[in-house]
């Protein structure tokens, strides 16, 4: 027996790929301006690449493989040959790093530029690690050598983007690699790259489990561990940096950089700590974390970066050093929101609503629209002549802070009401301000 019941597609959302209502929309892209006052600020400029690289491309640097989407297409012809395989990418950095590379005789050097994209890794979703999710970057590249005083405006640039989203307190962490790696050369561990990436797992699962992987896993002894997590401890000051011995002259450089740094950013805005590293291979110098001081039950962080002296000029034969240091905006923005710290905006931008007293009145209306639109008001006219109170009520649910009343009668007067206070009045459209 067959049934002529329609099936119903029920909408569920898709795990790691987030969207928001329109309220928090608003405060989003509110957001977005702001950092893009303050990146122009400091004279960065604006660039986007494509959603998509080539597979190689992204995979040049770091263990990645598990994170990257590569496109398919659904009726792909079997037998078609192509030399490139096309992947979203997983940050902006490798993007940034063949964009530089392909147009470097049309760029003025040191090259600093922001991006503000979204970027895709197939991860487990959990709060504040998203599959979708807006970056916002900046990053400076010159030719043979970058002054570290690139280095110190990172954070300080960041520093003032985040605290005036009214976020909470923020504090960025620094450290050095070189630092560590010099240690670790020093004590003759031969695998580096198995240590930096265990130590940078100290603040997720802490000291006695990174001690037990590098036992296990890289094999060292307990007194190298203990010289290993003694540094990662060093917190503080330029000055606190200054009191490390060197061991070697790599580890010698670190110190001295990161005393640098440490000397010129704004005081009160970062704090050195050796406990950070970053996992991402490509970084050589300078490393930047940033934690939310008021949000201590989530311990990731929603700002990081560093130094990369080798990853823009791996595409040709020039050495370009940079830095760079990124906001992860969703995680941001999906942290704040769980914990309740974000305010919604309005429902939609539209400031004055003009009723539609009726269907004769529709040219007169849209009239007091267009003029209200042309002085720079966000107007909207009420698409049917409903009655008054039904309009009212449309106003109130979208937030629409003021309602226009076009000319009912002959006499031909304007009125508009507050609808906060509740005030109405008379008004005419060519002068009326908010």
């Amino acid at each position: 027996m067959s049934s002529d019941k329609k099936s119903v597609y029920k909408p569920k959302p898709i795990s790691g790929f987030p969207e928001w209502l329109p309220e928090f929309r608003a405060v989003e892209q509110k957001w977005m301006d702001h950092l893009r006052r303050v990146f122009e600020s400091y004279g960065y400029c604006s660039i986007e690449t494509p959603a998509v690289e080539e597979l190689e491309v992204l995979q040049a640097k770091g263990e990645v493989d598990k994170e990257i989407y590569v496109l398919n297409r659904v009726h792909a012809d079997p037998n078609e040959k192509s030399d490139a395989r096309l992947a979203l990418h997983f940050d902006q950095t490798v993007p940034l790093a063949r964009y530089v590379a392909q147009h470097f005789g049309n760029l003025t050097f040191p090259f600093k530029r922001y991006q503000m994209q979204k970027v895709w890794r197939g991860e487990r979703p959990q709060l504040g690690r998203l599959r979708e999710f807006y970056q916002c970057d900046i990053d400076v590249i010159g030719v043979d050598q970058l002054p570290l005083a690139f280095d110190a405006e990172m954070p300080a640039v960041m520093y003032e983007a985040l605290t005036g989203l009214n976020v909470g307190r923020v504090q960025v962490r620094i450290s050095n690699r070189k630092i560590l790696l010099g240690l670790v050369e020093a004590l003759g561990i031969a695998d580096s790259v198995a240590v930096t990436r265990t130590v940078d797992k100290i603040e997720k699962i802490g000291d006695t489990a990174v001690a037990d992987l590098l036992q296990k896993e890289v094999g060292m002894d307990a007194k190298s561990i203990d010289a290993v997590l003694q540094l990662a401890k060093i917190k503080g000051d330029a000055a606190a940096i200054k009191a490390i011995t060197p061991q070697n002259k790599q580890m010698e450089e670190g110190v001295s950089e990161l005393a640098f740094v440490m000397s010129a950013v704004p005081a009160g805005s970062a704090i050195a700590d050796l406990s950070i590293v970053r996992g991402l291979d490509y970084y050589t110098g300078t490393v930047y974390e940033t934690a939310l001081l008021d949000i201590p039950q989530f311990t990731g962080s929603v700002c990081s970066g560093g130094r990369y002296d080798d990853l823009a000029g791996s595409y040709i034969n020039r050495h370009l050093p940079g830095v760079g240091i990124s906001i992860g905006f969703t995680r941001l923005f999906d942290v704040l929101s769980h914990y309740g710290h974000i305010k919604p905006g309005p429902k939609c931008p539209t400031q004055v609503l003009v009723v539609l007293p009726s269907e004769e009145k529709r040219a007169e209306a849209s009239a007091t629209a267009a003029t209200l639109r042309k002085r720079g008001l966000n107007v909207e006219l009420y698409h049917a002549p409903q009655n008054v109170k039904k309009q009212m009520e449309y106003a109130n649910k979208k937030g629409i802070p003021f309602v226009w009343f076009p000319p009912f009668d002959a006499a031909g007067n304007h009125e508009v009401k507050d609808m906060a206070s509740g005030a109405q009045g008379p008004a005419d459209p060519n002068v009326w301000k908010i």
